[in-house]
Formats: structure tokens, C-alpha cells, sequence
């Protein structure tokens, strides 16, 4: 008999391959990074329409500020202009948009792009779309444990509330496109029994088809979270 597909609550995805993608196609490393955030907008439709209950993209860790100060500026507009063009694709959508990450104090116009659209989408009741801006695993670990330092016992409950995903799901399957294994400091704690999904596509070549095999993969695989089946 037929099992039912089932799709993950929360899938996180590490967009990887950006500049790889414009270095084969002899373009500048931007207009990789610009076709990407084209794909941005298509998952996260996609994603929402499957039902998927969180999606979290990881934008910019902490560490890709050591890159050229032209790429991060250019990254840094892009984002601008994603949030400012997709916002009524994202009210459409009804999906709500949160901010993984520290804040980014030189970057003013970025923050107010940002705020804004977690603003105009907090009523919104569809898919949660985490957008891991600034964001790095370690440092989210130290901002939960000095927000807990005064707390004499310390439950897993505690630190899951005071993570920049609190009360959301952790995610079922990440997925790291551009051929890579390895998960570059991105949600070290919620992904203690994540499904792990390494693929050689490109992001910006990442679709609804790539999506879909994706969540095949997970569902051939099966969870037993330290049990025996």
C-alpha cells in the first residue's frame, strides 16, 4: 500500500552557488547573486502552495561581511529592492516574514527594508518565511545563553525559547544547494535531527522540480529520532 507523502513542516535552505553560476556564464558575481534572488520569490511561492509551515533562506551569514566590500554593498541593495518589490507578492501570499540575525547597524536602509516587511506581514496567518540576515549558529547560541545566564536550571525548552526561531517547528529537512556538504554555521541547534539534502544545482538554477525531489528524498527516509524504527 501507498504511504502518504508527507510534507516537512520546515524546511531551511542554504542558497549556495551564486557566483559559481555567473562565473560560467562569464558574468559579474552580482548578476549571480541577482538571478538568485529571483529564485527567492519562486521557492517561497512554491513552498507556500505545498503547505509548508516555515521556510527559512539563509541570506547572508555573519561571516560573508569578510567578502569584497563591492559584492557585500551589491548584495546588501539587492536585498533592499527584493524586500521592497516582493512585499505585495509576500501580502498576496499571505505568508509572514521574520528576522534570524543580529541587527545590522551599518546598514540603516537595509534594517528599515527589512522592518518594514516584518511589519506589514505580523497578521499574516500562511507560511512563515525566516530570513537568516547577519545570521551565524554560534552567535544565535550566545544570544540565547546571555539571555538565560540568570536562570539556575536550563531546559532544552529554555533554549529553543530564546532562539530566533522560538515557537516555530525545527526544521524537518535542510536542503544546501552548490555542491558543498557541510552546513557553515546554520542552525547548529535546531538541526540536531534534521534530514540533510546536498545537491550539485545552483541556486539560481534551484526550482520547483528541484524543490520537489528534495522532498522525495526526505520522504524515503526514515526518521527514527534514536529509536530503533
Amino acid at each position: 500500500m501507498d504511504t502518504e507523502r508527507i510534507i516537512p513542516k520546515h524546511i531551511a535552505i542554504i542558497m549556495d552557488g551564486n557566483g559559481r553560476w555567473a562565473k560560467k556564464r562569464m558574468m559579474p558575481r552580482l548578476a549571480g547573486h541577482r538571478e538568485g534572488m529571483k529564485r527567492v520569490i519562486d521557492i517561497v511561492r512554491y513552498a507556500s502552495d505545498l503547505g509548508v509551515e516555515s521556510l527559512t533562506l539563509y541570506a547572508f551569514s555573519t561571516e560573508n561581511w569578510k567578502r569584497p566590500a563591492q559584492e557585500v554593498n551589491g548584495l546588501m541593495d539587492l536585498l533592499i529592492d527584493y524586500v521592497k518589490l516582493q512585499l505585495k507578492e509576500l501580502m498576496k501570499e499571505n505568508v509572514q516574514v521574520r528576522l534570524l540575525g543580529e541587527e545590522i547597524t551599518s546598514r540603516p536602509a537595509v534594517r528599515a527594508a527589512i522592518d518594514e516587511a516584518v511589519s506589514e506581514t505580523s497578521s499574516n496567518t500562511g507560511m512563515i518565511l525566516n530570513l537568516a540576515l547577519n545570521y551565524g549558529g554560534r552567535a544565535e547560541l550566545v544570544h540565547a545563553f546571555t539571555t538565560l545566564k540568570d536562570k539556575e536550571r536550563i531546559t532544552e525548552e529554555d533554549i529553543s525559547a530564546a532562539l530566533f526561531t522560538k515557537g516555530q517547528a525545527d526544521p524537518d529537512l535542510i536542503i544546501r544547494t552548490g555542491g558543498d556538504m557541510r552546513l557553515s554555521n546554520f542552525l547548529l541547534y535546531q538541526s540536531a535531527y534534521a534530514e540533510l539534502y546536498f545537491t550539485q544545482t545552483l541556486w539560481p538554477d534551484f526550482k520547483g522540480p528541484q524543490l520537489e525531489e528534495a522532498i522525495d528524498d526526505f520522504n524515503r527516509r526514515q526518521r527514527r529520532f534514536g529509536n530503533i524504527e
